[in-house]
């Protein structure tokens, strides 16, 4: 299949896409990795490094000329209820409950008066184990989103801190997982994350593919992104090949060992 190379590598506009996974990045845990076939990307990083380390987005893939059925679905669970920042929270205590909490935690809109920073901040506060938070990290969150949103108003053509023109987002989405280790109160997980950005109601949408390795736990009552079980999965995926970024829908995705997700009812 076809790829042509991103056009939008910007620090800023990838934060926003790269959504919980860049928050625990922050801090230097969660982890990146590059292109699906072993070649050189921007903002590539191996296995072992840690995000902090400049991530930036993949090759964009274009549409499969014939769709490949993907060999493995789930719809995934949704959470009981909302918090009071609008992310779904108290996920089943399951294996796909802990995915479903992963995906909810890096998915992201940043659109009309939405903000990085309102996203970023949501995430924080929705999806990060209640131990492991603090003033100062939520701090760097901020200015971390603060920055970026600056870098995506630039790249739109609007002053920071004005609305993003009528037509305009950055979203990203789960669309494939592969988990690498499981527990009753652990799960680490591969995301497949697909990014798009859109500078207008007339403009070309722009994608690209992500892959982040996560580590979930589940603590007292429901699933939350925590850095000692993201180092876990570190440890759990050491010595065995990442999964190749394909679509759905490419026959990669397939071979990669990916699970597609389906809308859940």
């Amino acid at each position: 299949m076809g790829r042509t190379r991103s056009t939008w590598n910007s620090k800023g506009i990838w934060f926003a896409g790269a959504a919980l996974a860049a928050v625990l990045a922050l801090s230097g845990y969660a982890l990146f990795s590059g292109d699906g076939d072993g070649g050189d990307t921007a903002g590539k990083a191996g296995a072992s490094s840690s995000a902090s380390a400049d991530p930036g987005p993949s090759e964009s893939y274009a549409a499969p000329e014939d769709w490949t059925e993907p060999e493995r679905w789930v719809a995934l669970p949704r959470g009981k209820r909302t918090d009071e920042r609008g992310s779904e929270v108290a996920f089943p205590h399951t294996t796909e409950g802990a995915v479903a909490m992963a995906a909810a935690a890096n998915t992201t809109t940043v659109e009309g008066e939405r903000t990085n920073v309102d996203e970023q901040l949501r995430l924080y506060h929705g999806y990060i184990g209640q131990a492991e938070q603090s003033a100062d990290a939520a701090e760097r969150v901020e200015l971390a989103a603060i920055d970026s949103d600056k870098a995506i108003a630039r790249s739109m053509g609007v002053t920071p801190g004005q609305p993003l023109p009528a037509g305009a987002y950055v979203r990203s989405t789960v669309v494939g997982f592969k988990v690498v280790k499981e527990s009753a109160d652990e799960v680490g997980v591969f995301l497949l994350s697909r990014v798009v950005q859109k500078g207008g109601e007339t403009a070309e949408e722009k994608a690209s593919f992500s892959r982040t390795l996560i580590g979930a736990q589940w603590q007292g009552t429901d699933w939350k992104l925590s850095v000692p079980a993201t180092r876990r999965a570190q440890e759990a995926a050491q010595g065995q090949p990442e999964p190749t970024m394909a679509a759905p829908g490419d026959a990669g995705f397939n071979g990669a060992g990916w699970t597609a997700i389906r809308e859940a009812s």
